[in-house]
C-alpha cells in the first residue's frame, strides 16, 4: 500500500502522483477518460487535477469539457468520498481572471459540472495582478468558510504576489494558499528553484508541478528523427534541440536501465524527491500509459541516481 504525503499546510492526503484531467475531453474521449480513472484509482490514486478551462483550446470545446466527465464518472461509480478533486478558476473564456464576482460565478460552474457540493483543492490558475490580493484572497476564505472548498493554492504566480497573499492571509486571519502549482520537471527548473521554491519551503507549502514530464519529452519517446503521434509534439520535441534535452535523455537512459525501470518513471521519482514537491502530476490519454505513470510510488531513486540526474539538467 502506497502512503500518503501530506499536502503542505492543508489536512489533505495524497497519493504521489496526481492525475492530470487536461486530456479528459480532449485526446481522451468519455470512454477512455472513465477507464483512465477507473485504472488509476484502482491503483491506490486518489488526487485528479483538472481546471475549468480545460480544454476550451481544442475545436468545437468551450471549456469544462474535463470537468463535466470527471463529474460524469464521480457520479456513475458512486467514489466522491475516495476522490480529492484539484481544480482552477481565472482561465475559462467566460470567467477570466480574479475579479470577486468572477471567482465565486466560476467556483459554482466547477461545482455544477463536477456533480458536488465541495471542491478539495481549489487553485487561482494565473494571477490577475489587476486585483489586489485584499480583493480576492476574502472570497477564497469564504468559499472555505461554507464548505464548498476545502483548501486554496496557487498556480503561476511570482514570489512576490505569493508572498503578499501569505502575508495577507496571516495578518486578517483569513484561509492562506497550502499549495502551488508550478511548471517545473528536469529539462525547465529555472522558473521554480529559487525564490519561488524558497517561499515554499519557508512557509511548508507543497509544490504539485505540472509539465512533470515535459509535454511527454521525459518520456523518452521522443528521439532524434522520430515521429510522435501527439497532440503536444511539438512541445516536446523542442527540447529535443537543446543540449541540456540531451544530456537529459541519456542520464534518464542510465538510471532507467539500472533499475529496470521507464524513462517517464524516473524523471517523475526525481521530480518527487525534490524538497517541497507532494505529487507530480502526469496525464495519460489511455489505459496502457498509466503503469510508467504509477510506478512512481515504488521507485526510489539513490543519491547517485538523483546527482547525476540533477548534473545532466543544470
Amino acid at each position: 500500500m502506497t502512503s500518503l504525503r501530506k499536502l503542505g499546510t492543508s489536512d489533505l492526503l495524497v497519493f504521489p502522483l496526481a492525475l492530470g484531467g487536461n486530456v479528459f475531453g480532449w485526446t481522451a474521449d468519455r470512454a477512455q477518460s472513465f477507464a483512465v480513472l477507473d485504472a488509476y484509482t484502482a491503483a491506490g490514486g486518489n488526487f485528479v487535477d483538472t481546471a475549468d478551462t480545460y480544454s476550451s483550446w481544442a475545436p468545437g470545446n468551450r471549456g469544462g469539457e474535463s470537468e463535466t466527465i470527471i463529474g460524469e464518472w464521480l457520479a456513475a461509480r458512486g467514489n466522491r468520498a475516495d476522490v480529492l478533486i484539484a481544480t482552477k478558476a481565472g482561465a475559462h473564456p467566460d470567467f477570466k481572471g480574479l475579479a470577486p464576482a468572477t471567482l465565486r460565478a466560476a467556483v459554482e460552474e466547477s461545482l455544477r459540472r463536477l456533480g458536488t457540493d465541495h471542491i478539495d483543492l481549489f487553485y487561482t490558475h494565473y494571477d490577475d495582478p489587476s486585483v489586489p490580493v485584499e480583493e480576492f484572497v476574502p472570497v477564497l476564505d469564504q468559499l472555505v468558510r461554507d464548505g464548498k472548498v476545502r483548501a486554496i493554492a496557487a498556480s503561476n504566480i511570482s514570489p512576490e504576489r505569493l508572498r503578499e497573499a501569505l502575508d495577507f492571509s496571516a495578518r486578517e486571519g483569513l484561509a492562506a494558499y497550502s499549495a502551488l502549482q508550478p511548471h517545473y520537471n528536469l529539462v525547465s527548473r529555472d522558473t521554480y528553484e529559487g525564490g519561488l521554491r524558497d517561499l515554499v519551503e519557508r512557509e511548508g507549502l507543497a509544490a504539485v508541478p505540472y509539465y512533470a514530464l515535459a509535454s511527454g519529452f521525459l518520456t523518452g519517446k521522443y528521439r532524434p528523427g522520430t515521429e510522435v503521434d501527439s497532440a503536444r509534439a511539438g512541445g516536446a520535441a523542442k527540447h529535443l534541440e537543446s543540449d541540456r534535452g540531451r544530456k537529459v535523455l541519456a542520464a534518464l537512459d542510465r538510471v532507467a536501465e539500472a533499475h529496470g525501470a521507464e524513462p517517464a518513471t524516473v524523471a517523475l521519482a526525481w521530480l518527487a524527491a525534490q524538497p517541497t514537491v507532494a505529487a507530480p502530476i502526469a496525464s495519460a490519454r489511455t489505459v496502457e500509459q498509466l503503469p510508467a505513470l504509477l510506478a512512481l510510488a515504488d521507485l526510489t531513486l539513490t543519491d547517485e541516481d538523483l546527482a547525476a540526474l540533477t548534473a545532466a539538467s543544470d
